[in-house]
């Protein structure tokens, strides 16, 4: 757990992720997409690891872009919208004694995926 912690603290102030979101926005635009959404999607590539840092990373869109702007309110709904994954795995099936966890990355991973869609499909709905 505090190696994760630690590897966010990483990756947040080495510039990886600005270089990340640079190159979604970049290919948003390419395919046409509006790439207002890829300021809010930090908040949803920490939340699996962290919840904490994931509500970090909402503060961060919110200062820099605005509460009421609509990266802070797709940040909000993205930071509602899952769960800390690794964090749940961890402790419920340590909880259990369950050593072997088969699907169960890939499958709450790919659940992550879906309500990172909705979200943003559904934040366009609303706020866009």
């Amino acid at each position: 757990m505090v190696g994760m912690l630690i590897a966010i603290s990483l990756l947040r102030t080495s510039g990886v992720f600005d270089v990340i979101i640079d190159g979604m926005k970049w290919v948003a635009s390419v395919v046409n997409f509006d790439p207002r959404f890829v300021d809010g999607l930090p908040t949803a590539l920490i939340k699996p690891l962290s919840g904490s840092g994931a509500r970090g990373m909402m503060v961060d869109t919110m200062s820099t872009f605005g509460a009421d702007s609509f990266q802070g309110k797709l940040a909000a709904v993205l930071q509602g919208s899952s769960d800390t994954t690794f964090y749940v795995i961890a402790v419920y099936f340590g909880a259990v004694a369950v050593k072997n966890t088969r699907y169960t990355v890939i499958a709450m991973l790919l659940a992550d995926l879906v309500g990172v869609v909705t979200a943003i499909a559904l934040a366009y709905l609303f706020f866009a």
